[in-house]
């Protein structure tokens, strides 16, 4: 890579953490105002770990009502998207940007979370709320908002969650917090050993097996496949050692 190669990955790196910076900032803020601190308990940019890495959450929100995941996408133009698929697709003037379906971030974060709480996975609700000016040209499911997103959290109103419950999780999560000494530098390493791996899936952590694809252009051809598909459908290319 050339130096000036390297200059413009920087600046669009960099460009990228400051625009995820300032849409966590904006979502911090309406959280905040349109949600009762009576009622919600808001902890922002937090570092979970887990058996395999850690999880970077950008908003919990602590309640009777559940424990809510809320993950901030700052884009702006055409979002185009499935539930299932591994890459969403931005398009600005015609050019196209892929991102991480954020669906599958907040899968494995619900499970992180769930884990550490040593809570049930039903009491965890996840949204995924897109703060630029964008527009959804696909159908997306009801968790994917573009506005409100207090408004979609307070439609939950049912209690599953005791007084207890809820003291005790802001409890463990401030004890954490207190206590952790893991960085944002040791996350992104984690996510590198995560991605890397031949034995784990960095999706939700389950095994990875070898697998023949049965159909379609690569059929004859070995793969590593989550052990938890379906429900998992995580896979890549296998490679000899």
């Amino acid at each position: 890579m050339t130096t000036e190669s390297f200059q413009i990955l920087y600046v669009r790196y960099g460009m990228s953490q400051l625009r995820g910076w300032i849409g966590e900032k904006k979502t911090a803020f309406y959280l905040w105002f349109w949600l009762s601190s009576k009622r919600y308990k808001i902890v922002h940019d937090i570092l979970i770990p887990s058996k395999n890495g850690t999880s970077q959450i950008d908003h919990l929100i602590i309640s009777i009502y559940g424990i809510f995941i809320v993950e901030t996408k700052n884009k702006r133009g055409w979002i185009f998207g499935s539930e299932h698929g591994a890459k969403w697709t931005q398009v600005i003037y015609k050019n196209k940007y892929q991102f991480q379906n954020p669906l599958k971030q907040t899968f494995r974060q619900k499970k992180i979370l769930a884990e550490f709480l040593s809570i049930e996975e039903s009491k965890i609700f996840t949204v995924v709320y897109f703060v630029g000016d964008c527009t959804f040209k696909t159908d997306l499911p009801s968790n994917v908002v573009r506005s409100r997103v207090s408004r979609y959290i307070k439609r939950f109103k049912d209690q599953v969650l005791s007084n207890e419950d809820v003291r005790l999780v802001i409890s463990t999560i401030k004890n954490h917090i207190s206590e952790s000494s893991v960085s944002n530098r040791d996350h992104i390493k984690s996510l590198q050993v995560r991605h890397s791996s031949s034995t784990t899936c960095p999706k939700c952590g389950s095994p990875l097996i070898e697998r023949t694809a049965k159909k379609g252009a690569n059929a004859g051809k070995k793969f590593l496949g989550c052990g938890r598909f379906p429900r998992c459908r995580f896979s890549r290319s296998y490679e000899h050692n």
